[in-house]
């Protein structure tokens, strides 16, 4: 039997369901993964408030990316993945005991990683490895504005750009600035109305690259903080994501203020990133995004790399999971584990 977690429509937390039915069969081309690890990420959050952009309709298993073991393969797969832990993105369907996944959505994890530190560099890893080279195209000297630099994908963010030789300047409460310092950004509180005048104290002439995931009234400042040939990078709309109404409104008027700054004189570019942009050409996809989460999972099995779980939570607790994430409170990812590998780690004392 699978076990998975159902979003049945748009519930708090404890409106999850628990279910079970029988194991699928792998079709051709797929291979059926036991779950070790599962994130817990803002699209779910966003999911579950039916605010997702193209999220399907209820009831869906939720889940963006996982990673486990193959435990069997359908027609045309070589069988000798069987037993090897792999990565994946899937969208949905991650948040189960068992996964069906296309073969060709697997990223084999080096030897020794552990399932659930593996899991933080999924999404976030290509998320931010894309973002920072293939859309910044950042270079060793560059100063980079990454905003909620103690989240899922902010963590990741700024330990990749140290990483290539850049200085971040991170935003964060008060209570997650030393773990940002940690990292080797230089904190900033979010909250502080004179937020533009401290980050042009650091960098006067403007930052090379922002990676802004708030969108709302705020993305005017993150363009304005740009410097001369300077790349705005929007990856989301948090701050619309209590606001009543539809999922799109927001999204287009992102885009449409996007669309309009590119169009001016003045040498700088924005653009917003979708993780999935390229998918119909998938083979090209799938080998870009084995290219570049295949680099993120190199540095954390060498130790360049720190996975930043914030919590590890059953499977069963998934509705635990979903308050922790969407808290605040917490630095790095949570991650939802298969039940009898449960175990609490990372930054959980930050409740």
């Amino acid at each position: 039997m699978i076990t998975e977690v159902v979003l049945p429509g748009q519930v708090e937390p404890e409106g999850l369901e628990l279910r079970t039915r029988p194991l699928p069969e792998p079709g051709p081309g797929q291979a059926l993964v036991a779950v070790e690890a599962s994130g817990v990420s803002f699209a779910e959050q966003q999911m579950r408030r039916g605010k997702y952009y193209d999220q399907p309709p209820f009831p869906f298993v939720p889940g963006y990316d996982l990673v486990g073991t193959v435990v069997s393969t359908g027609l045309g797969v070589d069988p000798a993945l069987r037993g090897r832990r792999f990565a994946a993105l899937t969208k949905i369907g991650g948040w189960a005991s068992h996964a069906l996944v296309d073969a060709g959505d697997l990223v084999e994890v080096p030897e020794g990683v552990d399932a659930a530190e593996a899991e933080t560099v999924v999404v976030n890893g290509i998320t931010a490895w894309q973002m920072l080279h293939r859309m910044a195209k950042v270079r060793p000297g560059m100063t980079v504005l990454v905003h909620g630099a103690n989240g899922g994908v902010g963590t990741t963010l700024v330990q990749l750009a140290r990483h290539a030789g850049i200085k971040v300047i991170g935003t964060a409460s008060p209570r997650h600035h030393d773990a940002v310092r940690a990292l080797g950004a230089t904190p900033l509180d979010y909250r502080d109305p004179d937020l533009p005048g401290r980050v042009r104290a650091l960098a006067p002439g403007g930052v090379d690259a922002v990676f802004d995931h708030v969108g709302g009234e705020g993305i005017v400042d993150s363009f304005r903080l740009l410097a001369r040939g300077g790349t705005l990078v929007s990856y989301g709309t948090a701050a619309t994501r209590d606001v009543p109404g539809s999922s799109r409104a927001p999204v287009l008027k992102l885009f449409a203020r996007l669309l309009l700054w590119n169009l001016l004189p003045n040498g700088r570019g924005a653009h917003f990133f979708n993780l999935w942009a390229g998918r119909r050409r998938k083979a090209a996809y799938q080998a870009r995004i084995r290219a570049d989460l295949g680099q993120v999972l190199a540095l954390l099995a060498s130790g360049e790399f720190t996975a930043m779980v914030a919590a590890r939570i059953p499977l069963s607790d998934a509705a635990e999971a979903m308050r922790l994430a969407e808290s605040g409170t917490v630095t790095g990812k949570v991650v939802l584990v298969a039940d009898q590998d449960a175990r609490r780690g990372g930054e959980e004392g930050a409740r």
